[in-house]
């Protein structure tokens, strides 16, 4: 069952774990030097900056009178020096940061997408796909900055904050108390709008999670909806969800929207009381410092809002990367033992020694079964479904680890031999036909790149597609768009057979791969299986009774084990299960 269908929330209201953001500092600590010198950069434009009141302050007290006319141009043109170094400094910053913020998002991006090629088949059967695409896109795009402009903006801005401070009272330290009156105020208004602003946020984190969930789900099964005429009810699905996302961005962006007005509040009452307690009760003040003063008060609440947005954020972002991390963490639960070594090259027995498996706990598939495979044998697992005949192929292939038993090939225990090893040497059509977006052949060479065009044409005729593909305008180039719109059922599964022949495989699965296939054309592709599976260890399942009578043996599939083997004239002859269900069919 999904642990997260599309309309239930994740829980990203989570207490801040500083231990999920020293984790993610691993990443950016590959580029510290970067780091290093982009703050240093900071430091310097900030410093730059704050020198200009000083300027101005100068400028007013002393310049303002026919012999200061020289000098007043010597300070605006230090004035300007000042803001473009200032404008300089902080562009090389930013260019600097924005390349390691991209370089963090990738190094992100790679570790999860290898991580999720690992994963487990019950993970993705567990989880809306959609909700899975918001963590690897939306989370990571959340956090990448503020491991990197994030960082680097918390210290720029409390060194900021010290260098006004200090810049203040040695301008005038009366007037820098004034300053600071405004603190207490500007605190409590903060924390009433921040901890609403966060709540707000999350939330916004969640619905947009849900809505995209909801759209992928909504995009893979259109042709149901349409089958179903689902588009009006489906529309209101998404109406209501589009709806509840709406809702919570207006509420989030309004307590946004506080925080510049409150600053502005704060910021000019300040400034004011700055003027009216220099101008009323410090007659001995020059207008140059009130000036200054009235500059620093203005520069002095910026850091101040910088920091409490980064103080936001901080917690937000840490929310998004225990979700990050959950991922990265999910155990991969089918994996290389330590000291595993590689497959030798198979020649194709397969024994099971009594093999239990369960998918989840107390609820068991198959139970001490056991049967020996000679190499070159071609098998067919009948039974009814859900009796466990793909779960015995995957086991083959090693797709799950037991529960109990010993899966051996060639008297090698599957579970002590590396995985590329083990799979590279087997050929294994699942059910679902899937193909790949690009070009019929980029399909046909997945899983061997190295294959020749001969080899892949050999293919393809051999399942009876080559025909049909000739007749398109590019042939085998021509362009398929993912899951293969344009090509029927059948033709995929042709397409897909034609890709695991074309791997020239020790063992055969081949999962219903001629359930989409019409009887004639399964007549033609019988006769080029016949002979493709010469040589071959092959498992084969069908419902289709008749595409497996000549295999040299039937095994029944039924209550968690094989209830019946033999050849079909041998079954038929017993008229136990196999019988009623091979006789049903032919009713």
């Amino acid at each position: 069952m999904a642990r997260n269908k599309f309309d239930i929330d994740e829980d990203l209201e989570t207490p801040f774990n500083i231990r999920h953001l020293k984790r993610a500092l691993t990443y950016a600590a590959k580029y510290k030097s970067r780091i290093f010198l982009s703050l240093f950069i900071s430091v310097i434009a900030s410093v730059t900056g704050l020198v200009s009141p000083l300027i101005v302050q100068y400028a007013v007290d002393h310049c303002f009178n026919r012999e200061g006319i020289p000098m007043l141009i010597i300070c605006a043109a230090g004035l300007l020096a000042c803001i473009v170094i200032s404008v300089f400094l902080s562009r090389t910053r930013s260019k600097m940061m924005t390349r390691v913020g991209q370089d963090i998002i990738y190094d992100i991006r790679r570790d999860l997408f290898h991580h999720m090629q690992e994963l487990p088949f019950e993970y993705y059967d567990s989880r809306p796909h959609g909700k899975i695409l918001v963590r690897v896109i939306n989370y990571v795009n959340s956090v990448s900055d503020i491991m990197t402009n994030g960082i680097i903006n918390f210290i720029l801005e409390t060194v900021n904050l010290l260098i006004i401070m200090i810049f203040m009272f040695f301008v005038c330290w009366q007037l820098a108390l004034v300053v600071l009156c405004g603190l207490p105020v500007y605190g409590a208004i903060i924390m009433f709008i921040k901890n609403r602003q966060r709540k707000a946020w999350q939330k916004v984190s969640n619905k947009s999670s849900n809505l995209n969930a909801y759209l992928h789900e909504s995009i893979v099964g259109v042709q149901i909806s349409q089958v179903f005429t689902r588009e009006e009810v489906n529309a209101g699905i998404n109406d209501k969800l589009a709806k509840s996302y709406r809702g919570v961005w207006m509420k989030a962006v309004g307590y946004s929207n506080l925080v510049w007005p409150a600053t502005d509040v704060v910021s000019i009452t300040t400034r004011a009381a700055i003027y009216f307690v220099g101008l009323v009760f410090m007659p001995g003040i020059s207008l140059g410092t009130i000036l200054a003063m009235g500059d620093y008060s203005g520069r002095f609440w910026q850091p101040l809002m910088q920091l409490s947005n980064l103080m936001n954020t901080f917690i937000n972002a840490v929310s998004y990367l225990e979700r990050i991390f959950e991922m990265l963490d999910e155990p991969v639960t089918v994996k290389d033992k330590i000291g595993a070594k590689d497959m030798p090259p198979i020649k194709g027995d397969v024994h099971f020694r009594d093999v239990t498996f369960s998918y989840e706990t107390g609820s068991t598939v198959l139970e001490h079964l056991n049967f020996d495979v000679k190499a070159g044998q071609s098998i067919a697992l009948v039974g009814p479904t859900g009796a466990g005949k793909t779960t015995i192929v995957n086991l083959i292939s090693r797709f799950y680890d037991l529960t109990g038993g010993k899966v051996l090939i060639d008297d090698n225990d599957i579970s002590e031999v590396t995985l590329h090893s083990l799979r590279s040497q087997m050929g294994i059509m699942l059910q679902d036909s899937f193909i790949f977006s690009g070009t019929i052949m980029d399909n046909l060479l997945y899983g061997r790149l190295d294959a020749t065009e001969e080899e892949v044409k050999e293919a393809c005729r051999v399942v009876g597609i080559h025909d049909y593909i000739c007749t398109l305008k590019d042939g085998y180039y021509t362009r398929v768009s993912e899951r293969g719109a344009g090509l029927s059922q059948g033709q995929k599964q042709l397409i897909a057979l034609a890709r695991t022949i074309l791997s020239d495989p020790k063992i055969l699965v081949l999962d219903e791969a001629t359930s989409s296939i019409d009887a004639k054309t399964e007549r033609k592709l019988q006769n080029g299986l016949n002979h493709l599976l010469k040589g071959r260890t092959s498992f084969i399942i069908a419902h289709r009774l008749s595409t497996i009578r000549n295999c040299d043996r039937i095994m029944y599939v039924s209550d968690k084990g094989i209830t019946e083997s033999g050849t079909h004239d041998e079954l038929i002859a017993k008229r136990g299960d196999y019988y009623k269900l091979y006789t049903a069919q032919a009713v």
